[in-house]
């Protein structure tokens, strides 16, 4: 299955948290699965870092070196496409971070692992009246 982490998921995972559901965890686990991060998720990051919104255990490059390239968690590169297809969402979610990585997830036909419902939402099954894909 390929799965698309969102930010919360992929720190989430890299911290151990109990906010993780077991399921969601042996997802992303699984090395079966193609897993990806979009490069909006280490931007959201590294905003959250700046204004001290968040803390790393490491640095930057550290935690992308370490967790991403040394789980096999693929990037997922920004394309022309994912913004095409961002412009046509709904305005029911107001986070920008989370509008791209749904809007990636549409256009890659991949599930996104959304944390807001701790488990895989299908990138077919488009939005809902409460902006929940």
């Amino acid at each position: 299955m390929r799965l698309l982490l969102d930010t919360h998921t992929f720190l989430w995972f890299i911290e151990g948290s109990f906010n993780l559901s077991d399921t969601a965890k042996n997802f992303i686990e699984d090395r079966g699965n193609q897993r990806f991060l979009s490069i909006a998720s280490l931007w959201e990051i590294s905003i959250k870092v700046s204004i001290d919104k968040l803390k790393l255990e490491m640095t930057f490059t550290e935690l992308v070196k370490q967790q991403i390239y040394g789980n096999a968690i693929e990037l997922l590169e920004i394309r022309p496409e994912h913004l095409d297809e961002l412009a046509k969402l709904p305005s029911y979610h107001k986070d920008p971070f989370d509008r791209l990585i749904i809007s990636q997830s549409l256009v890659e036909s991949i599930h996104r692992l959304d944390l807001s419902l701790n488990k895989v939402k299908s990138a077919i099954s488009g939005w809902d009246e409460t902006g929940k894909c």
